[in-house]
């Protein structure tokens, strides 16, 4: 079972990986690409969820934010790291900013935006 979600920006995208470490659910793995517009955050389950808490995990992502379809770059991203790519070889090949495939890691997302917000000099919206 996939959920996929475009989120604002970071707080965002770290309150997901938050969630996900309650360990309420049986998650597979979570995928983190960065946008110039904000985050795509894939969650692949490893086991359908119940009716409840299906709902519960849907009405939670989307308070954070929208369901989405992303274009069939980043779609194509997804299926690659989803059949063993490596993140590298993935975004050489999609030209896309994987920051995090596998267990929901809240450290590689905070350091991707320090060093992105060092490398700008200032942080964009999508970044606080």
């Amino acid at each position: 079972m996939d959920y996929l979600y475009f989120l604002a920006n970071t707080s965002l995208t770290l309150r997901a990986v938050e969630y996900l470490h309650t360990g309420r659910l049986p998650v597979r793995f979570m995928t983190v690409i960065h946008q110039i517009d904000g985050w795509i955050v894939r969650v692949k389950m490893s086991e359908y969820l119940d009716p409840q808490h299906h709902g519960d995990f849907q009405a939670y992502m989307s308070e954070l934010g929208i369901p989405c379809e992303p274009d069939i770059r980043v779609q194509m991203a997804l299926w690659g790291l989803e059949t063993g790519q490596s993140p590298v070889e993935v975004m050489q090949r999609y030209q896309v900013a994987v920051v995090s495939h596998g267990t929901p890691d809240r450290q590689e997302i905070e350091e991707f935006r320090t060093q992105f917000v060092r490398g700008l000099g200032y942080c964009p919206e999508t970044l606080a």
